[in-house]
């Protein structure tokens, strides 16, 4: 019997990226297609659609089709492979972990769990589909690790657990710690800066965080109590447009310290208390200024990278609606997301190397 013959060969750097993912696939063709996708995700097209990458790739639209929704590949074999790189790169060292929830809006109810919800890429309730996201986050680069669909309760389909997004999140950092990641921090927005559930997790892990809530969270206080302020520091914070500008930090005492510290953000310390930014809620045991800089900028930022070069990716141009399909979509895409920055890594390796062996020629 003849040997299968070898996958048609792309880029360079696609080929040796996907070849760590060879031995998931059953034969070369569905290999190939994988490769392929990776190609066609990266490429400067508009929109990352099936039909589109066949077209700018001059594949059969149906056989692209047929990968992604029927081929014979296991998709948590294939988030294993990843998450086994992310873990190569990684090396044991600790990380900061952000969680995000992603919701892109969808027409109509024919895609599995699309309901009205709150779509944070929007800012409002609307028609979509919401996930709960996990990246690592080191040494300047953003790693993605786990999502997880949030499924409405009316939109539940049969064998279906209702799960709040906090227990999804409990989930992932279970899951993590089980798979031997270590985190060191945990970054997370408004959506679950006020869940007594999330704080509890955190703690019950004896995990760091951030999280920003809302300006009109209310404390009770006993009459001999009073709120008080530190002085405030300066800061630059970083917003999603990538610009920065000088902002003030400054923690807020009710009463007597407590374990949890609550901190103010503003751009101008001069405003009213009605016109402060932000709130942010930490378990630091010393001074958030002094843990971590640009405390809210490093979340701001990373919502928006991430967002961002998952769009740009195609996170949310899949046409099918099936989820068992979606997710094998999503996996492909944090596939082509974690190539990205595996790419990212090999060139700072490279910079840093020849960094070293210029100093080293000085030195002799």
């Amino acid at each position: 019997m003849a040997p299968p013959r070898e996958a048609v060969t792309t880029l360079t750097f696609v080929d040796n990226y996907c070849a760590t993912y060879k031995h998931i696939f059953p034969e070369v063709r569905s290999f190939e297609f994988f490769k392929w996708l990776h190609l066609g995700l990266i490429s400067d097209i508009d929109r990352k659609s099936l039909p589109a990458i066949t077209k700018y790739l001059g594949l059969n639209n149906q056989a692209l089709l047929h990968f992604v929704t029927e081929s014979p590949w296991q998709v948590n074999v294939l988030r294993n492979q990843r998450l086994s790189i992310i873990r190569q790169v990684l090396q044991g060292r600790s990380f900061t972990l952000i969680i995000d929830d992603t919701g892109d809006k969808k027409k109509g109810k024919t895609t599995d769990y699309v309901d009205k919800q709150y779509i944070g890429n929007l800012g409002t309730v609307e028609n979509g589909i919401v996930s709960v996201n996990a990246y690592a986050f080191l040494d300047g680069l953003i790693f993605p690790l786990i999502f997880k669909v949030f499924r409405p309760l009316k939109r539940l389909k049969p064998g279906d657990t209702f799960k709040t997004k906090t227990q999804l999140i409990a989930e992932i950092i279970q899951e993590l710690q089980e798979g031997g990641f270590t985190f060191d921090l945990v970054l997370a927005d408004t959506v679950y800066g006020e869940c007594d559930t999330l704080i509890n997790v955190l703690n019950q892990y004896r995990i760091n965080f951030v999280v920003a809530i809302r300006i009109n969270v209310g404390f009770w206080l006993a009459p001999s109590q009073k709120m008080r302020y530190t002085s405030w520091k300066k800061f630059h914070r970083i917003f999603s447009n990538g610009k920065t500008e000088q902002s003030y930090i400054r923690e807020i005492i009710f009463g007597s310290r407590r374990e949890l510290k609550y901190w103010q953000i503003s751009n101008n310390k001069e405003q009213s208390a009605e016109n402060f930014t932000l709130f942010l809620m930490s378990n630091f045991p010393k001074s958030i200024t002094s843990e971590i800089d640009n405390p809210y900028g490093l979340i701001t930022w990373l919502e928006y990278g991430c967002k961002h070069s998952k769009n740009y990716i195609g996170w949310s141009d899949f046409r099918i609606t099936n989820y068992e399909q979606i997710e094998r979509w999503w996996e492909i895409v944090c596939s082509v997301y974690c190539m990205q920055s595996m790419q990212f890594h090999i060139f700072q390796q490279k910079s840093n190397q020849v960094i070293h062996n210029q100093n080293t020629e000085l030195i002799a």
